[in-house]
């Protein structure tokens, strides 16, 4: 199957994978961006939006990227480090007085930025539906009490990091997430991403099509584990992700919609050190906040092993083999999208879909886009 977009010679491998993927019906709908030095040298796209395969994805089809939106929630928090007004090292409660409560007086910024403040749920009951309203559903957040002890342990928070990094946002600056982001970061860098997407973009949205149901009885597990409080407080219905209801809420954890070039855009700020079209947005002091190392060990929520900074996951080679080491910096949405920050060669490389994968982190295409990728890297240095 063709693709559509460019893709310069040097990365030609990139294009074939992906039209490959697409041949194989692996892929349904996908596209993946390059940048090196904030200059983009690979996007492209194809496939189609919806399972019948009537409707093309084109260049403007947007998709929900699940958990890559953390990384934008984490840009916006450390623009306002940046300019001063936000402490990686404060009390949540400084900000969000509120938060103090029920033992949670000494939890730090950097703790919900890295997944170690022990809040990585809403205590039950709650349906999906409660966390469309943002200022309520933090609010039921600030009367917890922590799940463990903050600062100890990762905890992926899987559907509440927007809602806590959010509120602490809007306590600072008066504007929600969504608004935050899109004045600051997405308008300021013309990237086509939306943290609550409004209806006027709802015809370019791919609707996802869920992967294969595991026979994983969830029941049988301890109902007290902070796995199973994490992953069903509430539980994610993935039909209902592609519902208006959804898209128009502002889950700065995992419906931020965009595309691969959009998130590319946004995301090379970071593989640039800060700097973007010759705009300084963010500091070197500020992106190396990002490298501080908060956690490292099997994350109590996804009981696999992790590496988290600031906002990002670090290298993990049983986790995720295809990201490099080094200065790099990466996380994945749910189904396989995937974002990556290479410092050392400054290199973002984004890929969203439709069709998702099983698992919960990465997947063997994502994984294969990215090979591509650092074969062209390594072949460029030895030329």
């Amino acid at each position: 199957m063709t693709t559509s977009g460019f893709c310069v010679d040097e990365f030609g491998g990139v294009r074939t994978e992906l039209a490959n993927q697409l041949a194989s019906g692996e892929e349904l709908g996908a596209a993946v961006c390059v940048t090196v030095d904030g200059e983009t040298v690979v996007d492209l796209w194809g496939g189609h939006r919806d399972p019948e395969r009537t409707v093309p994805w084109t260049e403007d089809t947007l998709v929900n990227v699940f958990s890559i939106s953390k990384t934008m929630t984490a840009l916006c928090a450390l623009l306002l480090v940046d300019r001063g007004e936000l402490d990686v090292r404060q009390r949540v409660a400084h900000y969000w007085p509120e938060f103090a409560a029920n033992g949670k007086g000494d939890i730090e910024i950097r703790h919900i930025l890295g997944h170690t403040s022990g809040v990585s749920g809403w205590e039950r009951p709650i349906e999906l539906a409660d966390i469309y309203d943002t200022e309520a559903a933090s609010a039921r957040l600030a009367t917890q009490s922590p799940w463990w002890t903050p600062g100890t342990a990762s905890g992926y928070h899987a559907l509440n990091y927007g809602h806590l990094v959010g509120e602490v946002i809007r306590r600072i600056t008066g504007r929600g997430l969504g608004q935050f982001f899109a004045e600051e970061l997405a308008g300021p860098l013309d990237a086509d991403f939306h943290i609550g997407t409004g209806p006027e973009h709802h015809h370019r949205i791919a609707p996802l099509v869920p992967p294969p149901r595991l026979h994983f009885d969830m029941a049988s597990l301890d109902q007290t584990s902070i796995l199973v409080k994490t992953l069903t407080s509430p539980l994610l219905d993935l039909p209902e992700a592609n519902s208006a209801a959804w898209r128009r809420a502002e889950i700065g954890a995992v419906n931020g919609h965009g595309n691969a070039r959009s998130v590319a855009r946004i995301q090379s700020l970071v593989s640039c050190g800060g700097a973007l079209g010759g705009r300084r947005l963010l500091s070197e002091k500020t992106i190396d906040l990002i490298f501080e190392q908060q956690s490292d060990g099997p994350d109590l929520a996804l009981l696999v092993p992790l590496r988290f900074g600031l906002g990002y996951g670090l290298p993990q080679p049983q986790t995720a083999p295809a990201v490099p080491g080094g200065r790099v910096c990466w996380w994945a949405g749910l189904g396989g999208a995937i974002v990556v920050n290479d410092l050392d060669h400054r290199i973002t490389f984004a890929y969203t879909m439709n069709k998702m994968a099983p698992g919960l982190i990465g997947s063997p295409r994502a994984d294969a886009y990215l090979r591509a990728v650092y074969t062209a890297v390594r072949a460029g240095a030895r030329a």
